[in-house]
């Protein structure tokens, strides 16, 4: 049983290192979208949409990934040093939200959390993802499951958000298509979820 498990997991979700890529390229595209003479609501657009995606990344890896690869690696200085830089992304994050768009400081604070993020992703993506791919190789589409079924009780009281940022920062045709893949992913989750549970 366990075995078919692995194998749907493996199917239907993807790997928890390919989910944690994901997440970075979808974070990484975003903050390239913000300029400074953008209009103060696409900015608070773009930063709202950046901060919640980093806080339900964040919760996620701590969650999931990095217990899973410190009980394989205890002394992997890339998961040690991930914690303190996800408690520095938050301090910013909450900045933010307590600003305006149109604050002197919030460009500043924006591309701080900008350059932090960019350094945390280069550091995972160089030596902790592939390490993962390496010592939980057995296990890379279980956690993934593990990691979508999260991601979705994570993003639900968030819908509507979401829904918004997508709205206003993508082409309509771009926000249509990913709102029908973001529905049959859901769909078959959960079909998959009550199977399995």
């Amino acid at each position: 049983m366990k075995s078919i498990t692995r194998s749907v997991a493996n199917t239907l979700s993807p790997s928890i290192t390919n989910m944690i890529r994901m997440d970075h390229t979808h974070v990484l595209a975003t903050f390239h979208e913000y300029e400074m003479d953008t209009s103060p609501q696409k900015k608070k657009t773009l930063a709202d949409s950046v901060c919640l995606a980093l806080e339900i990344h964040a919760q996620l890896e701590e969650e999931i990934f990095y217990p899973a690869m410190r009980e394989l690696a205890a002394d992997t200085a890339v998961v040690q040093k991930s914690i303190p830089e996800h408690n520095e992304m938050r301090r910013l994050i909450a900045e933010l939200r307590h600003m305006e768009p149109t604050d002197p400081s919030y460009d500043k604070i924006f591309l701080e959390l900008m350059r932090d993020v960019m350094h945390h992703v280069a550091d995972e993506e160089t030596s902790l993802l592939p390490d993962a791919e390496r010592l939980l190789a057995d296990r890379l589409g279980e956690l993934g499951m593990r990691m979508t079924k999260r991601r979705l009780q994570l993003a639900a009281p968030h819908a509507g958000e979401l829904a918004r940022g997508a709205m206003r920062t993508f082409p309509t045709t771009s926000v249509v298509v990913a709102a029908g893949a973001l529905l049959a992913g859901t769909y078959l989750a959960r079909r998959t979820f009550a199977r399995h549970a």
